[in-house]
């Protein structure tokens, strides 16, 4: 078997229903309105605290704090989700502040970090007011974490290469693709080989210890998502260097069993359990997000199997978030049906949002209060339950960043 039963529980036999959808987005943007506060923004969450914390600092980032909060309801009302505008009166100037107070507290380090640092608040300002003063700070951002050791997306250098990818998108500047290239470059050059395995890796040193993961948040995997979403940014060897090497580590690292494949954790020393994970951040959903938009029918068989292995898996029971939940898993059924146009893997979405949504309603009445974030709370989910309703496929932050920014990001 290639998951765990015990992470997992059976899905619920709800049938789709939009009118329930949409009343489900429309509640959990007004619960996070309501529930902002001007001094401590959002409530942590009791999942998101860290245990041995004696106080509770503001979460302030775009993984779990209030960026991805901001940026979260900015999107929903950009793209139709919500027709209020959900505004709440804070603006870049006080993220950044929050922001370089958390990173005070756990070592004033890697501000440029994608998912948690300063880098995308200040492309935040930047599509509610263009300036060269912030756009000096972002180059200055990313450029600094080119060589950054932990060569993984939530604070590494890929994290910035896609930071680079979406600021070349939105202005066409040539800093942002010689950015993007110098990255991808460095990166091939810190690539390991595995004898063992017959492919190549990345080691990562972080959190103090070195690690040589896989997955789709601080491994392999995640690296591949930008560097195959910006291949027009390469010279066409360069990209074709790049897509072997990717289809070969994906191949070789591969766990298949009957009609399914999973991936483990860490190519070298992963445990069994790790082995056998089957969420966004660890195991087959996150590699079928990632690796969707990669050109080719080599990995094909590969990205359905892991398809099945995530249906056969059934919702995660720790939530309806986007990491390590039911929303992130269904987002690999969206992109399976984007990429094959099978409508069983739209169904298969559906059943999960349907799941998700009474996840979110049963979690509610057990912690007193909602999830205010972006990649492990209710708004990640929010945005899932939008893509299933249009039968797209745009994870949040990884595929789409600056919709919607422009009024939400703003001064008060």
């Amino acid at each position: 078997m290639l998951h765990e039963p015990d992470r997992h529980e059976p899905l619920a036999a709800l049938s789709w229903n939009e009118d329930r959808v949409r009343a489900a987005i429309e509640r959990i943007v007004a619960d996070t309105v309501a529930r902002f506060d001007p001094v401590g923004c959002w409530p942590t969450h009791p999942l998101d605290r860290h245990e041995a914390e004696a106080d509770d600092p503001i979460q302030s980032t775009l993984y779990h704090g209030a960026t991805g909060v901001v940026w979260a309801l900015g999107y929903l009302h950009e793209v139709g989700a919500v027709a209020a505008r959900p505004t709440v009166p804070i603006d870049c100037d006080r993220l950044l502040e929050l922001n370089r107070a958390w990173h005070r507290r756990y070592g004033d380090t890697e501000h440029g970090s994608w998912l948690m640092g300063e880098t995308p608040i200040h492309m935040m300002a930047l599509a509610g007011s263009a300036s060269a003063e912030t756009e000096a700070a972002l180059e200055a951002l990313v450029a600094g974490n080119i060589a950054n050791p932990a060569r993984e997306l939530m604070w590494g250098s890929p994290g910035t290469l896609l930071a680079a990818l979406f600021l070349f998108e939105r202005t066409a500047g040539p800093r942002w693709a010689d950015l993007f290239r110098a990255t991808a470059r460095q990166l091939r050059s810190e690539l390991d080989w595995s004898e063992a395995h017959r492919c190549a890796f990345w080691t990562q040193h972080l959190y103090g210890r070195e690690s040589t993961y896989l997955d789709a948040v601080h491994g392999f995997v995640a690296t591949a998502l930008p560097l195959i979403r910006g291949r027009h940014l390469l010279e066409t060897a360069e990209w074709e260097v790049w897509q072997a090497t990717i289809v070969e580590t994906i191949s070789s690292t591969a766990d298949r069993e009957d009609n399914q494949a999973n991936w483990r954790a860490q190519l070298i020393g992963s445990t069994v359990s790790l082995q056998r994970r089957v969420q966004f951040c660890h195991g087959a959903p996150g590699f079928v997000v990632c690796l969707a938009g990669l050109p080719g029918t080599e990995l094909d068989a590969l990205l359905l199997a892991a398809g099945e292995t995530t249906w056969a898996a059934g919702p995660l029971a720790k939530g309806s978030n986007l990491c390590h939940g039911t929303g992130g898993n269904g987002y690999a059924f969206l992109k399976l049906h984007q990429r094959t146009a099978d409508p069983v893997w739209l169904e298969r979405a559906r059943a999960f949002a349907m799941h998700g949504i009474a996840q979110t309603e049963r979690d509610f009445q057990r912690h007193g209060q909602g999830r205010y974030s972006l990649w492990t709370g209710d708004l990640g989910f929010a945005i899932y339950l939008w893509d299933c309703l249009r039968g797209e496929a745009r994870f949040p932050t990884l595929d789409v960043f600056f919709a919607g920014l422009s009024e939400v990001a703003s001064r008060p």
